[in-house]
């Protein structure tokens, strides 16, 4: 099977495009040469934005499947269709389950309405899956869209302080507190990328799933509680959390208003019901205890990947200063 991905070393991207490779499958990148190629890839260098450069290298291409990891708005989308009409069996929208509408029943399926008003990133997202299934009923335009959640590998899956960032880890190693939403006790799902990646490419070049959506998630339930005892756990320390509401976080710095008011602050679990359905078999089998400890190893071996964000720092500080406690 030959598969382009657009992006493919990401947290996420990363373990797929190793899966995928383990798989058998003919993987080629198409990004713009600056880091380092992943043994096995085939590799089409172009900035994805610049129509010439793009038209130049995909010439003579025909494809199984298409992921574009690094579309995030309708005019990426347009884009893309311009792209690949007509070049691939299958294209693949990665969104997020950002999207789902988050007052209704904790449980969440695919079928639940797509609706963010409070965080952009979200709206571009929802904006982005209308355009393609347009696409798919004017022309047939052949595409799946996958939902992510919280999945970690190369990051720290906790909304103040973490993903990215070391800031919050360094912070417990340096016995400060550290901001946890709410009360702690609200529930939430944390995957790890391996176990998504085994779900994922099971999905390429399937046409059963043209016009389909799924999310890949863990089934573990967990409290925000639980999630950063275990990252202290894997740090070796115990956290001095300090409880604080979501909306007085983000009133003190609206910044977060995105990340956590609009999508953290409630429970949310998913149903996986339908992936496994489309893939029998497969369950995540990487519990977040193993699996940040796995994550925070892989940090701790290079300093490089311990940055610590001196303006989320800050935010920490004034957050903490403003709450009584």
């Amino acid at each position: 099977m030959k598969v382009l991905f657009i992006g493919g070393t990401g947290n996420i991207s990363g373990a797929v495009s190793r899966e995928a490779l383990a798989q058998g499958m003919e993987l080629y990148h198409l990004n713009r040469g600056q880091s380092e190629p992943m043994p096995g890839v085939y590799g089409l260098h172009a900035d994805i934005n610049n129509a010439e450069q793009v038209q130049k290298v995909l010439d003579h291409h025909q494809w199984d499947a298409v992921v574009n990891w690094i579309a995030f708005t309708p005019e990426d989308v347009e884009r893309d269709l311009t792209y690949f009409q007509g070049r691939t069996g299958q294209y693949i929208f990665i969104s997020s389950a950002s999207c789902y509408q988050k007052n209704g029943h904790y449980l969440i399926t695919e079928s639940r309405p797509l609706y963010n008003p409070l965080w952009d990133y979200s709206r571009q997202k929802i904006a982005s899956e209308d355009r393609l299934m347009q696409a798919y009923r004017d022309t047939g335009f052949p595409f799946t869209v996958v939902r992510p959640s919280h999945t970690y590998e190369t990051v720290i899956p906790i909304p103040v302080g973490g993903f990215r960032e070391f800031t919050t880890a360094q912070r417990m190693l340096d016995g400060k507190e550290v901001i946890v939403p709410g009360d702690g006790t609200s529930l939430w799902t944390v995957t790890h990328a391996e176990d998504f990646a085994k779900a994922f490419v099971c999905l390429l070049g399937n046409p059963q799933t043209i016009g389909h959506a799924f999310h890949i998630t863990s089934d573990e339930a967990l409290t925000w509680n639980q999630i950063y005892q275990m990252l202290g756990d894997a740090l070796g320390v115990t956290p001095r959390m300090v409880h604080i509401a979501s909306d007085f976080i983000c009133n003190v710095e609206p910044s977060f208003t995105g990340t956590l008011l609009a999508d953290k602050a409630h429970s949310a679990l998913f149903d996986n019901t339908k992936i496994k359905r489309y893939v029998p078999g497969w369950q995540a089998t990487i519990p977040f205890y193993r699996g940040i400890r796995r994550t925070i190893a892989w940090m701790l071996e290079d300093a490089g990947r311990q940055w610590v964000n001196p303006d989320k720092d800050l935010q920490i500080e004034r957050i903490l200063a403003a709450y009584p406690h």
